[in-house]
């Protein structure tokens, strides 16, 4: 029997997810249909019986509003919300704003996979003759983190994403989660994909496989030293989350013309 029980996930649909972009540190609310993933998130473990106890987001509003929604759903609106910057998304620098697609055009698939996917290959950084680059350094949220605003990322490979999660997850999360603590994390992609390797010991070329669907819960079941008693559980229709991973891991094709 498990000693400890986590759900994580990936936000519901994002605007820039819906227009296949590199979102990344760029503010974005949930669209229509990840309003609707939130919603269908929430009911899903409202069914299941889940009560959470504590709630961790990034700072990033498609983040909190997932978890807002969640809530809602489940009539635990009074749960406490604690946000971190080191939940956010991996800092994809220079190649926010870009259409995946279009990257996948004129760089090749398998490059836009590996900036993508891959564990240790750092996009290009952002400059600050990048379009977004005022509205992420100079947003207000990042003035009250725990790192000077110098020190904040400009490109991040996952290994780096895990590097910056680790002391909040070690810090922060797991002694709540020793304390008895049912615990949901609303994050992103790739700071969901970096707990998974780092929680489930997944090897760095192994990493690049693992794709995480919008808005599907994911279940991780703990013994007593925090190591896994089997591999995470997508909870939900299966057929349905399949498609929806072969969705996500379409989006650095190239567009057919057909």
């Amino acid at each position: 029997m498990a000693k400890y029980r986590l759900v994580l996930l990936r936000h519901g649909e994002g605007a820039w997810n819906k227009e296949n972009r590199f979102c990344s540190w760029v503010d974005q609310k949930l669209s229509s249909d990840g309003i609707k993933e939130a919603q269908n998130c929430g009911r899903h473990l409202k069914a299941l019986g889940f009560e959470f106890d504590l709630v961790f987001t990034s700072v990033l509003s498609r983040s909190i509003q997932t978890a807002w929604l969640i809530l809602e759903e489940m009539g635990q609106e009074w749960v406490p919300i604690q946000s971190s910057w080191r939940l956010n998304e991996r800092h994809y620098g220079a190649l926010i704003g870009l259409n995946r697609a279009e990257m996948a055009l004129n760089h090749g698939e398998e490059q836009v996979r590996i900036w993508r996917r891959s564990y240790d290959v750092t996009p290009p950084p952002i400059s600050e003759t990048h379009p977004y680059y005022e509205e992420i350094y100079n947003d207000r949220r990042y003035k009250c983190s725990d790192v000077s605003q110098d020190n904040l990322p400009k490109a991040e490979s996952l290994k780096d994403v895990l590097d910056r999660l680790l002391p909040y997850w070690n810090e922060k999360i797991v002694p709540e989660l020793r304390s008895g603590k049912m615990i949901l994390i609303s994050a992103h992609g790739n700071s969901s994909r970096a707990l998974l390797k780092h929680v489930e010991g997944i090897s760095d070329e192994d990493i690049i496989n693992v794709t995480l669907p919008t808005g599907v819960p994911i279940l991780l079941e703990l013994d007593e030293n925090l190591h896994p008693l089997g591999p995470h559980q997508f909870l939900g229709d299966q057929e349905a989350i399949q498609a929806a991973i072969k969705k996500v891991e379409d989006q650095g094709k190239v567009k057919s013309t057909e």
